[in-house]
């Protein structure tokens, strides 16, 4: 192929290139075939045996038969050659990407089975509140690796950072109260995400903290995990989340002075604080989806894409000489007359 490039040095590679061992086809045809000879002359001149000569490849055969012959032979061999599709390397691109490498970082604790939020006018759990929230955030999400992170007694980690958020929301949707123990340890969970994005440029690396408890378990504070992710340079948001406590009774909702769920409110804002990120508090699904939709308004990464360089088809080219090569060997050619 290099002897071939040598000659048409506007091809980088061929993608058929198999199709270049049709070329000694036209040469085999005639060494194989038997040739077709009359039986007996249906005419007989004194300057048969002449004629014979030039249909053979005699001096004659100069003017009619190696010049078409030559041109036939140069337009098989560009028909071959545009068949094995020639290609060109266009130049490198590196399309940009906008995005981000977010871990979402979930409470199944018991607590979240409060029945204190209200979805559609009706009442919900603060999980399936959160959910349908989570659900909105990741629609919006287009182009962000996303990774989802559960924790309760132990954090786990559902999903890791994925291009692919429909698996995220499955993962969400499958996720009960409870599956991680009933107590909630802050401080793992936010150990844990920090490890998932430690192989993470260190401006793409974010977390999103949701619980409505205190730190109850684990074997890491809250404060020291907060220490790690800063000096992993991760960024964490923290969202509080809960309403004003109660009981539900045949359906209805009735809150109870004083029942509202403790929620370590100054321990996130610390965690928030030391990390570089925001801290919020929800009391209902409202206020909780205004806080993913600012969420959404941070300022996004850009980073490039993978250079890739495209292929650009050139089998036009030796296709155009093999029909104009084609044409000139099938034209007649003129008979000269003897003076």
């Amino acid at each position: 192929m290099s002897a071939l490039q040598s000659l048409l040095p506007w091809f980088d590679t061929l993608a058929w290139p198999y199709a270049l061992c049709a070329l000694p086809l036209p040469l085999l045809a005639r060494w194989l075939l038997p040739r077709r000879r009359s039986a007996s002359a249906a005419l007989r001149v004194p300057y048969g045996e002449r004629i014979d000569h030039v249909a053979e490849g005699g001096s004659g055969h100069a003017l009619r038969g190696r010049g078409p012959g030559l041109l036939a032979w140069l337009a098989w061999a560009a028909l071959c050659i545009a068949a094995a599709r020639p290609q060109a390397l266009g130049p490198p691109i590196a399309p940009p990407q906008i995005g981000r490498d977010l871990m979402l970082a979930v409470d199944l604790s018991g607590s979240m089975s409060e029945e204190d939020m209200e979805l559609g006018g009706q009442p919900v759990d603060r999980l399936t509140a959160a959910k349908a929230v989570l659900a909105d955030f990741l629609d919006r999400r287009a182009g962000d690796r996303v990774g989802l992170l559960v924790f309760g007694q132990r954090a786990y980690t559902l999903t890791p950072l994925t291009l692919d958020l429909t698996t995220v929301r499955q993962q969400l949707d499958d996720s009960v109260v409870g599956l991680a123990g009933r107590e909630t340890a802050i401080g793992d969970a936010l150990a844990l995400a920090t490890k998932r994005l430690q192989s993470q440029p260190s401006d793409q690396r974010v977390v999103i903290l949701l619980t409505d408890g205190v730190n109850t378990a684990g074997v890491l504070d809250p404060d020291k995990a907060a220490e790690l992710a800063h000096d992993a340079h991760v960024r964490v948001h923290t969202i509080a989340f809960g309403g004003e406590g109660g009981m539900s009774v045949f359906g209805f909702h009735l809150p109870m002075p004083g029942g509202e769920d403790p929620i370590d409110e100054a321990g996130l804002q610390r965690i928030a604080q030391a990390t570089g990120g925001r801290f919020f508090r929800a009391r209902d699904t409202e206020s909780l989806a205004g806080i993913y939709g600012e969420i959404d308004r941070l300022e996004p990464i850009r980073r490039p894409g993978q250079a890739v360089r495209p292929r650009l088809e050139r089998y036009a080219w030796p296709l155009g000489i093999a029909l104009a090569l084609a044409t000139l060997a099938g034209a007649p050619v003129p008979l000269r007359r003897r003076a």
